[in-house]
């Protein structure tokens, strides 16, 4: 049986109604609310397992059933698998007994948790015969559409902001992408693309693909949960751009359950991360407030996590609060201390987005909000070499001396005179 056979339709997420699965709508006609992908589980059920999981190659489509593809992927057949690390030293410095990192900052091909739904995007962009597609991007997003649809012989636009890092742009321009600068915000750059999608119905992945896009959202939820011996954790971090990963990691544990494949309900408290400098979805979870106000002027090293009015961010604040979790953010300077904890304790060298979760993670556990004696999982979701820039002014410079023994020896104190052992 073929994965789609599962997929009910789209659903819309704030009234319920059910569309077909297609591109062609991406938000509700009586509400304007955003459509999801759902699901038969009873249907499910009876064609999955543990050992079946298991059996296939550690990859994202190992859990195929739950992803909406017509059969199997044509995009990224090797992305996903990544490391669940036990953070032994890290959990140490943070004074907490068990803290594990799902390191998304190796994942294949991009280094970021980006290829997990573009790889989805992409290839149900095929399936529906689109031959042009695109994004609007902070820089990971970018990289991923333009890397997997390059492999896939796919043409691709990428609009960003004009002051997004220089790597992220090079890095996305490498695979042959079209790459425009867009004299904005990302905000700006989003409803720019929204505009392009209804003129010429090319495959944006973050706007008329979304629906199918966000699901590739989940197998991070799925590899946490099966690398902890399919059980769930009882704290989750996660960072927070457009809110959606925060969500489909959630909806994850509920479908591992929904199955069978997981027996014990869903308690894992998630908790969302964000910078100060653009803030929405934690300022609206600390403040009480419904809905989010939308952060016009983001400011912040984060750029990857600067959307000031993102799409899921009223559902990521019901969530967070719906589970009993907490928001919080943090300042450029916390970030960058923590990518350099993570570094220094764990050899991960996580991009800002990383550093604003540990930092989140650790304020967190200073307000007592995430116990010290129980199981915390930290989402990194992007690598360190794409935002070398934040770094730069906190690492000295290294000394340079002359090719001798002699100099070395001076550097290091290793030529000073060992003192005798005293004489009893």
């Amino acid at each position: 049986m073929a994965s789609n056979d599962f997929v009910l339709g789209l659903k819309c997420r704030v009234c319920g109604k059910l569309y077909p699965k297609t591109a062609a709508r991406f938000y509700c006609d009586d509400d304007t609310g955003p459509l999801e992908v759902a699901y038969d589980y009873e249907k499910v059920a009876p064609h999955v397992s543990r050992a079946k999981f298991q059996a296939r190659p550690r990859n994202m489509w190992r859990y195929k059933e739950l992803l909406p593809l017509e059969g199997e992927p044509t995009v990224g057949p090797q992305v996903g698998g990544t490391p669940l690390v036990r953070a032994d030293r890290l959990a140490e410095a943070l004074g907490v007994e068990r803290l594990w990192i799902k390191n998304d900052a190796v994942n294949f091909p991009t280094l970021s948790f980006k290829d997990r739904v573009v790889s989805v995007a992409l290839s149900k962009a095929r399936e529906f015969g689109m031959r042009m597609v695109g994004c609007a991007s902070t820089g990971n997003l970018a990289n991923s559409v333009a890397a997997l649809g390059s492999s896939a012989g796919l043409e691709t636009i990428i609009l960003v902001p004009a002051d997004l890092e220089k790597t992220k742009i090079y890095g996305t321009a490498v695979y042959g992408a079209r790459v425009i600068k867009v004299a904005g915000t990302y905000d700006q750059v989003n409803r720019l693309c929204t505009q392009i999608v209804q003129e010429f119905g090319w495959g944006f992945v973050n706007v008329n693909l979304r629906p199918f896009y966000a699901e590739g959202s989940k197998t991070v939820g799925f590899e946490i949960a099966e690398d902890l011996g399919w059980r769930f954790p009882q704290h989750v971090v996660c960072p927070m751009a457009g809110g959606a990963l925060i969500g489909k990691i959630y909806k994850a544990f509920q479908e591992l359950h929904a199955t069978g494949i997981v027996h014990h309900q869903v308690t894992t408290k998630m908790y969302g991360a964000q910078a100060s400098g653009c803030n929405p979805i934690s300022e609206c979870v600390k403040s009480g407030r419904e809905r989010h106000k939308p952060i016009r002027t983001p400011h912040t090293i984060c750029k990857s996590l600067a959307i000031g009015d993102p799409a899921d961010g009223y559902f990521a604040a019901q969530l967070i609060r719906n589970t009993g979790g907490w928001a919080e953010d943090v300042s450029d300077a916390e970030i960058v201390e923590a990518m350099l904890l993570l570094a220094r304790t764990e050899g991960i060298f996580a991009e800002t987005a990383g550093g604003t979760t540990l930092a989140v993670t650790k304020k967190l556990i200073e307000q007592g909000r995430i116990p010290r004696n129980e199981e915390i999982v930290v989402c990194i979701t992007g690598n360190g070499l794409k935002t070398q820039d934040a770094v730069f002014e906190a690492l000295e410079e290294p000394i340079t001396i002359k090719p001798t023994l002699a100099e070395f020896k001076a550097l290091t104190g290793l030529d000073e005179p060992v003192a005798e052992p005293a004489l009893v």
